[in-house]
């Protein structure tokens, strides 16, 4: 039976907003006053947004109960499957010993930190975000500068924080099909749009990284190579984004940075290097060939030809099965969401995808089975490599179930749309406020294309009602929602589980939300410029 969502439950907004974000607001405090394991904490948020949904919001339990499993499903399949793949194939990779090929090929470039955190964290952690996103980038990027001796908070944080330009082009352009898909405007002018306001932020990512690992003396000593990076990427983003398509944004312009930068540091070196200590007993660097640098990122690169394998729709067709995707009983049509969120009252569509094959984890799997013969690592071990890491990796994939599944339940029950229309009310000023509600979404899902699925259209609904230019809204929701990437609970804790610092996720939120809350904001006002100042900027829908 169909049921009603309600936006102001109690008849007072600023109430209804309060208790709306209850689940998240609990979620935080287990997690960094009470310092309880991550799953813990979001076990606990997802059982205060059963407890809310039902009693205040008076969604039917039955309802209630399919949104957590339908949760729990997108988040082992669309999550923690591509985490589970990623460090399946590291371990592959470190096993092999070609993990430490790889690191001493980009140690051959630069023996400097500083340098290496730019080539690793964000050319090779874009690269990865573009091919499949879902926590790699961090997860593997992590792994990397550890074992250049980085210290493991260290490179946690570092990696969150080059995890967020990229973002809006993650998993071959998923973001921005989504918000095209949701909105109804055009991809090409949402991909534009949002391709004039994120380079900026490509541009100065490497000096903010740096910058958050030293002093600015030190930041100044790199700053060519600084700018190089920055700049290079920057400029195909915005070329690739605004004058090609919109799936292989973050691909090219990552490799286009990187051979940039490999070009750059063959002519141009720090005055000073500021060496990282290896670890306790890490053998000394080797230098290799070509080819034993080529068989050395094997893994990587095999995993990486068959994502953009995946992503052919000529190929997954094959591996797609219609018949494992189908409406989620008890939940699918039954949510109505109404006005102001949607022109006119719309069932909410729930449909549970059971098609592992034509993911890119499963991409990520088979390259990692194709390079262990290759590499002299037998099918069998593999296997075991895979078990160990299915139990290495369970408290992880508690938490992420548990936090898509209280996603799924503020979703489905209105929750997060109450979040929403608070910041409807800011007026002029909704364009920064409108940037941040995109900030909030991925923070509260995990992911860009969760929040422009969430907000995409409530973001176009009020910008029409406001004067404003529903592709400016729409693209701002996913440009800000990048910020946000670096604070959902699901990426602290790819970040933490990679870098082995299970327990210290509230350590992790902590050092990296100012600078989230300050780039968003930055988001915010070039949003504002552009609606305001530089209006002519905007791509005509």
């Amino acid at each position: 039976m169909p049921w009603t969502q309600r936006y102001d439950p109690f008849g007072s907004w600023p109430l209804s907003t309060l208790v709306s974000a209850l689940p998240v607001l609990t979620l935080f405090f287990v997690l960094i006053v009470l310092r309880r394991r991550v799953w813990v904490a979001a076990l606990t948020g997802m059982l205060m947004a059963v407890a809310l949904a039902a009693a205040v919001f008076g969604m039917p339990p039955s309802m209630i109960a399919s949104a957590c499993l339908d949760g729990f499903v997108f988040g082992f399949l669309r999550i923690a499957w591509i985490i589970i793949a990623s460090i399946f194939l590291y371990n592959v990779a470190v096993e092999t010993g070609q993990f430490q090929v790889m690191k001493e090929s980009i140690a051959a470039l630069s023996s400097d930190q500083r340098l290496q955190a730019v080539l690793i964290a964000f050319c090779f952690g874009a690269f990865l975000e573009g091919t499949g996103g879902g926590g790699a980038p961090v997860a593997i990027a992590g792994s990397f500068l550890i074992g250049l001796g980085f210290p493991p908070f260290q490179a946690a944080t570092v990696c969150l924080l080059a995890n967020t330009a990229p973002v809006a082009w993650g998993a071959v352009g998923n973001p921005i099909r989504v918000l095209a898909g949701v909105t109804g405007l055009p991809q090409e002018a949402l991909n534009a749009m949002t391709g004039r306001i994120l380079p900026a932020f490509s541009f100065i990512l490497p000096i903010w990284l740096i910058r958050s690992m030293t002093g600015w003396r030190q930041t100044l000593e790199v700053l060519p190579a600084l700018l190089v990076a920055g700049g290079s990427f920057a400029a195909m983003q915005f070329s690739w984004s605004n004058f090609v398509e919109t799936n292989l944004v973050d691909i090219v312009s990552s490799v286009f940075s990187l051979l940039v930068m490999v070009a750059f540091l063959r002519v141009w070196r720090p005055r000073s290097v500021m060496a990282v200590a290896p670890p306790a007993g890490a053998p000394a660097l080797r230098r290799h060939s070509l080819g034993g640098v080529l068989k050395g990122w094997s893994p990587f690169a095999a995993a990486s030809l068959l994502i953009l394998l995946w992503a052919v729709p000529g190929f997954v067709k094959h591996v797609r099965f219609d018949a494992l995707s189908f409406p989620m009983p008890g939940l699918h049509d039954l949510a109505i969401r109404v006005p102001p969120v949607v022109r006119t009252p719309t069932a909410e569509a729930a449909l549970l995808d059971l098609n592992a094959l034509a993911l890119p984890g499963t991409a990520v799997f088979a390259g990692g089975f194709l390079a262990a013969p290759f590499l002299g690592m037998s099918i069998a071990r593999a296997v075991t490599i895979l078990g160990q890491t299915f139990r290495q990796l369970i408290p992880s994939m508690l938490a992420i179930s548990f936090m898509v599944g209280l996603a799924y339940v503020t979703k489905y029950s209105g929750m997060d749309t109450v979040l929403g229309l608070s910041l409807t009310r800011t007026g002029w000023i909704y364009p920064l406020f409108g940037t941040l509600l995109g900030w909030v979404g991925v923070a509260l899902t995990g992911t860009d294309a969760g929040s422009n699925a969430l907000f995409g259209n409530l973001q176009t609904v009020t910008a029409v009602q406001l004067g404003l230019s529903p592709v400016l809204m729409a693209s701002a929701n996913s440009a800000g929602g990048v910020m946000g990437k670096m604070i959902d609970a699901q990426s602290i804790v790819v970040a933490s589980t990679a870098t082995r610092l299970e327990g210290r996720e509230a350590d992790i939120f902590k050092a990296v939300f100012a600078h989230s809350l300050v780039l968003a904001t930055l988001v915010g006002l070039v949003v504002m410029l552009y609606a305001y100042v530089l209006p002519g900027i905007i791509p005509a829908r």
